[in-house]
C-alpha cells in the first residue's frame, strides 16, 4: 500500500520539475514519511529583492502548494540576510547590496502574496536572519571551512567573471553557503529551486552532510518564460505577468501568450489534466487560464469582470472608449507648426506603454502596431500628425492609445 501511495505523491511532485537529485532519496524520504507519519520538511527560499511577485515566481510556490496538498511542512523562506548580500546567480558584476530597510518593506509584500496559493494554517514563514544575524564571526569562519574557493569558481558565473577578469568580492562567496546552512538550520528534506539556483542547492546538501545531517533531496524547477515567449519572465525585460496586475491586465497579458506557452503555463501554474487542455480548441483553453489565474488571485468577481471587459474591448473591432492612453502633443512642441512629423519608436514611447524603445521596434517588426486602422511596418519611420487631429493607435493584441495634436 506504501508504494502505491508514494508513487501517488510522485506523480504530482514531479509534475514540471527539471531534475530530481537523488530521485531514489525521494522515494526513500517518502516512503518513511509514509510509515511513520511524519511529514517532510520542504523549503523554498526568495530573496525580497524587490516589492512584487510575478507568475514566474508562483512556479516554486505551485510547488509547495503541491506539496501541502500531500500533507507535508512547507517552509517559505524569506532571505532578509541573504537580500543584503544579493545573489551572484546570473549576473556578471557585483550586485549593488539593499539597505536592511530596503528588504523587510519588500518582505511584508511578500506574505501578503504568497497565502493567494499557499494554506496559511499549513505554511511556516521563516526568515533567515533568525540565525545568521545572531552567528558569531569565529562561527561563520568556520561555515567558510567548508567550502574551498577552487569549489565557489566551479559555479557558471564565477568562472566567467573569473576568466573576463571581472571582479569577485569575497562577500559574494558567502551567498551560497548562507543559502546551504540555511537548509541546516531548518534541517530540510527537500529544497526547490530554480534550475539557475542548482549549485547553491547542492551546496545545501554537502553542508547538511558536514553538519551530520541527512543531505536534502534537490528538486528544480523550469524558469518561466515571460510573455514574449522567448526570455524568462522578469520586470527588467517586460514581459511580466505580476501577481498584484490589476484584474483586467492580468488576463488580457495571459491571453496575448502563444498557443504553446500557455499549454506550459498550464503545467507549471496549475494541476489541470494536460490531456483534456490539448482536447480544447486554444482560445477556450487560453480564456479558461486566464479566468483561473486572476481567480486566484482577484476573487471569482475579479475574473468574472475582468473575462467580461476582455470580450468587450479585445474581440470588439472598436476601438475603446476609455484607452490605457491619452497623449496630447502641443503645436508649441513641433516650433508651432501645423502638422508634425514623429518617429513611429517615439510615438509609442509618447504612451508610456512599453518599457523600452527595443521592445517598441520588436513590435513594429511583427506588425503588432497600428495607427487609425494601418499597420506601421517600418521602425526608421515617419508619421505625419495634424492639428485638431486625433489619432488611435494599437499595439500589440490588448493596449490602446488615443493621441491628440493641439494648437496650443
Amino acid at each position: 500500500m506504501t508504494e502505491s501511495e508514494v508513487q501517488k505523491q510522485l506523480e504530482l511532485i514531479l509534475r514540471g520539475t527539471v531534475e530530481v537529485i537523488q530521485l531514489d532519496e525521494l522515494k526513500d524520504k517518502l516512503t518513511l514519511s509514509l510509515k511513520e507519519n511524519r511529514p517532510l520538511r520542504i523549503k523554498a527560499g526568495f530573496d525580497p529583492t524587490a516589492p512584487d511577485l510575478h507568475l514566474g515566481h508562483t512556479v516554486l510556490i505551485q510547488k509547495l502548494q503541491h506539496f501541502q496538498e500531500l500533507g507535508h511542512e512547507v517552509i517559505f523562506l524569506i532571505g532578509d540576510f541573504t537580500g543584503m548580500i544579493g545573489d551572484p546567480t546570473g549576473v556578471s558584476e557585483t550586485r549593488v547590496a539593499l539597505t536592511k530597510e530596503q528588504v523587510l518593506e519588500n518582505a511584508k509584500t511578500y506574505q501578503k502574496q504568497i497565502f493567494k496559493t499557499l494554506d496559511p494554517k499549513k505554511t511556516c514563514i521563516e526568515f533567515n536572519s533568525r540565525w545568521m544575524a545572531q552567528m558569531p564571526a569565529e562561527q561563520m569562519v568556520e561555515l567558510c571551512s567548508h567550502y574551498s574557493v577552487a569549489r565557489m569558481l566551479e559555479r557558471d558565473d564565477f568562472s566567467k567573471r573569473y576568466r573576463d577578469q571581472k571582479p569577485i568580492s569575497v562577500h559574494e562567496f558567502l551567498y551560497p553557503l548562507v543559502q546551504g546552512y540555511d537548509s541546516v538550520a531548518l534541517k530540510a528534506d527537500v529544497e526547490l529551486g530554480g534550475t539557475d539556483q542548482k549549485f547553491n542547492l547542492l551546496v545545501g546538501r554537502d553542508l547538511q552532510r558536514d553538519y551530520g545531517q541527512k543531505p536534502q533531496v534537490v528538486i528544480t524547477m523550469p524558469l518561466l518564460e515571460g510573455t514574449d515567449g522567448v526570455r524568462k519572465m522578469s520586470k527588467s525585460f517586460g514581459n511580466y505577468i505580476a501577481l498584484e496586475d490589476k484584474p483586467g491586465d492580468m488576463y488580457g497579458k495571459i491571453m496575448s501568450i502563444s498557443d504553446t506557452l500557455m499549454r506550459r503555463y498550464y503545467e507549471l501554474l496549475t494541476t489541470k489534466d494536460l490531456l483534456s487542455i490539448d482536447a480544447q480548441h486554444p482560445m477556450e483553453a487560453k480564456k479558461a487560464l486566464a479566468e483561473l489565474i486572476v481567480q486566484q488571485y482577484h476573487g471569482a468577481d475579479g475574473a468574472t469582470q475582468a473575462k467580461a471587459d476582455f470580450q468587450q474591448r479585445f474581440q470588439s473591432k472598436d476601438f475603446p472608449d476609455e484607452p490605457d492612453a491619452h497623449v496630447v502633443l502641443k503645436s508649441t512642441d513641433f516650433e508651432g507648426l501645423d502638422t508634425a512629423s514623429l518617429g513611429v519608436v517615439d510615438l509609442l514611447m509618447q504612451t508610456g506603454l512599453l518599457p523600452s524603445k527595443g521592445e517598441a521596434r520588436r513590435l513594429i517588426a511583427q506588425n503588432a502596431v497600428q495607427l487609425d486602422g494601418k499597420k506601421l511596418t517600418d521602425q526608421d519611420d515617419n508619421v505625419m500628425l495634424e492639428v485638431g487631429r486625433q489619432y488611435r493607435l494599437k499595439i500589440g493584441k490588448r493596449k490602446f492609445a488615443l493621441i491628440e495634436f493641439k494648437n496650443e
